[in-house]
Formats: structure tokens, sequence, C-alpha cells
């Protein structure tokens, strides 16, 4: 496995509710362009201007929401809010309404953003932003001049143009002066191409996707009903997150994600000789493809026709193990296998384990129609050769993947 580079710089991003808000999701592109790492923390009315899903794609990480006191998806089990503040280098706040300023000077504690940043113990960035009749109130600033006695760096408010219509002082500051103040205090370059950035920067991936189908003649196959979501968003989300990305993927029609090298292939044979092309210098292989067990013997040259009344009895032969074949294709890599299961789930996901050498065996139930084949959503539990056992609850497959990429991550960082 290839060695870790230095890791990115990281900031927590807090965003707070008022119509600069989606300058909050400017500056999270303009800070990952520097090769800053950035999870972004938005207050339950900052969710009215700009979306988590938004803040999530342009990030490529987690978004902290409303759970903040959840142990779900937690490293260690840690809670969120603490697992954010050990993450991240400089906690930075912008827009800072003059409600967040006052939680933050008096150490409020009842979110996610003001729980995290009372935890936080780097240095911390402010950005205000608010109408220039609360700007110029001497009740905000005794707030921002107990900000700066604690160290905190206050940017702006500029003078311009108020979502009121009015011009005056409360403008937040552009993004550029807010991302060369965070370039400063973390000591990075403010211009000049950026290495990538994220958990996975300088990870080489590979990901299976979608179902293969096994030709019974110029026109019939055998198949199943996986759409290939899952796949696709483990390789959208390990992309976002610096990845280098190979996406296997069978007969499918998805668009491929951004920056991501594609792969087509039709049949079991032909998705293993793609892994044996893409896998030999992987670090994370993870077969999401829901491949056929079995193909037929023969394949008729031409299209099969009804035989009087008789059926059609097809021979067929077991495809290879692509999953236990990575073992000596890729010994090195951290390789993870999904089971599609229909009963006694986790038995079945730890025989798996040891029969196919995984690192991790991602486990659902394909009998529920509201996850797994070709639903939108998905409920898994992460079984580890160490033991582990980790349950995602039920939500999008784009997040799951996020979240998946995040245990993997970690567990590898953890182990050296």
């Amino acid at each position: 496995m290839a060695d870790a580079p230095a890791r990115a710089a990281r900031v927590l991003l807090g965003i707070s509710g008022g119509i600069a808000a989606y300058k909050g999701a400017y500056l999270v592109r303009r800070l990952r362009e520097r090769g800053i790492a950035v999870r972004c923390a938005p207050t339950r009315a900052a969710e009215s201007f700009v979306s988590p899903l938004t803040l999530e794609v342009l990030s490529g990480e987690r978004v902290y929401g409303r759970s903040y006191l959840s142990r779900d998806g937690g490293a260690g089990g840690a809670e969120l809010h603490v697992e954010a503040a050990q993450w991240a280098d400089l906690l930075c706040v912008a827009p800072a309404t003059a409600n967040t300023l006052a939680r933050l000077s008096l150490g409020l504690a009842d979110d996610f953003l003001s729980t995290a940043a009372l935890m936080f113990e780097g240095p911390v960035v402010v950005a205000p932003a608010m109408h220039d009749a609360m700007w110029r109130k001497p009740q905000v600033e005794a707030r921002v001049d107990a900000l700066s006695a604690l160290g905190v760096e206050i940017v702006g408010p500029v003078e311009g143009a108020l979502a009121s219509g009015e011009r005056g002082w409360g403008r937040m500051a552009e993004p550029e002066a807010i991302l060369e103040v965070v370039c400063r205090k973390l000591g990075v370059p403010e211009t000049g191409v950026a290495p990538p950035a994220g958990p996975l920067a300088g990870w080489r991936v590979v990901v299976t996707a979608g179902p293969t189908h096994e030709a019974i003649d110029p026109v019939r196959f055998l198949g199943n009903r996986s759409s290939g979501r899952m796949g696709f968003a483990l390789a959208r989300q390990a992309a976002l997150r610096g990845a280098q990305v190979t996406l296997v993927a069978g007969p499918v029609g998805r668009e491929t994600p951004a920056g991501v090298r594609r792969i087509d292939v039709v049949s079991a044979l032909e998705m293993r000789a793609a892994l044996e092309e893409a896998s030999s210098s992987a670090d994370l292989i993870v077969m999401a493809a829901a491949v056929a067990d079995y193909r037929p013997r023969k394949r008729a040259d031409r299209k099969l026709k009804k035989s009087g009344a008789d059926g059609l009895t097809l021979e067929l032969e077991q495809n290879p193990d692509l999953l236990a074949g990575l073992a000596s294709l890729a010994p090195q890599a951290m390789r993870v296998g999904f089971a599609a299961e229909t009963e006694r789930l986790e038995e079945s996901a730890r025989s798996k384990l040891e029969a196919k050498k995984a690192r991790w065996i991602v486990a659902n139930d394909v009998s529920r129609s509201d996850i797994g084949f070709d639903a939108t959503d998905n409920e898994v539990v992460a079984f580890g050769r160490d033991g582990s056992r980790v349950r995602f609850p039920k939500q999008s497959k784009d997040e799951l993947a996020g979240r998946l990429l995040e245990l993997f991550a970690g567990r590898r960082a953890a182990s050296g």
C-alpha cells in the first residue's frame, strides 16, 4: 500500500442562517482549491439557505447537522461534536449572524456548531454578517470585543449592498478575504496549484458496480436487478475525497462520476480481466457489483427457438469468485465486499469474510423492497476481520457511500 502523504490542513466551517450563507458554499470551493480539507457545520437556520447536500458535494466531506449528540458515525464511537473539534486545525464561522456571535462569545452549547466551537482548542476565524443597524448595536459590539479578547480573528464586515436593498456596514467579507486570513493562520500558500485534498488524497481506489450479464444466446442472458447506484455512489464519493478512482461498471446506463476513470464490462469474466488490469497497485478495492454466480456452460451462436411443448434445459458452470481472487491479485489492498442477503445476515457475512479473505463485508437485506437492489436508499451492516460490527441506518446510497469510505479511511489510519 502506498505511503500516506502529508495530510491536508483541515477547516471546520460553521455556516449560520443569513442570506450570506451562499458565500459560505463558495468559500468551501475556494478552500478546496488551496488544498484544504473542509467539513461543514450549518446551523438549522442555515439549511434554509444552503442545503447540506450542496455542502457535501462541494467539500467531498461529511456535513455535521442537527443530531449533534449522536454517536452514530463518530470515529470510535465518539460524539460527533468531539470528533469534529479534534479533526479540525482551524474553526471558521462564515457567515456569523448576530445570534451566532452572541452564542460563541458566551460559550453557549445548544446545537452542533456552538458545541463543537466550545470543544475546539485551535485558531478561530469569524466573519460577521447582518444588517447595518444590528452591527452598530452596543450589544453586538460587546460580543465582538469579547471574541477578540479570546483570540478570535474577526474578518469584516464590509460596507456594501445589504439583503434589504440598502447600503451600509454589515455585509460579509468576500470569501477571498476570509481565505487569505485562513491560509495565513494555517501556514498554507495562498496561490499555486494545490495537491489533491481530502481523506483519500493519494489513494488509488477501484470500485465495481452494477450487474453482470451472462450470455445464453445473442439476445438473452442471465442477470440480476442491480442498478449500480451503490457502486457509482462509492466511486463518486471517493473521487470527491481526493482519490484516484477506477470504476469497473457492468451493463448499466449511468453517468460516469466526475474525475473517475471508467471501464465498461458485461460478463463476470470481463470484469475479472478489468480487475487484473486495475487492481495491482490499488490501496482500496470495493466490490459493490452483483456478479452472477453462474454462467451458461455453452453460449448459443444463434437465437434459441421454441421447440414444441418441452421446456429448455440450460447447463450452468460457476463463475470465478472475483473478491476471493483479489487476495493474490492485490494482497496489500484493503479489500471490501458487498453481501446481498435475504436471511441470516451476520452469519453469512462473517463466513464470507473468512472465505474471501476480505477486510470488510458490507451486508444488506435485499428481501426488503425499500433498500438494496434498484432502490435509492440502503441500510447496511459492515463486518470487519477484527470483529468490528458497524451499523449504518437507512439513508441515501450517496450519503452511505461517504460514511463507508470514512470508516475504511479511519481504520486504515488507525492501523498505520
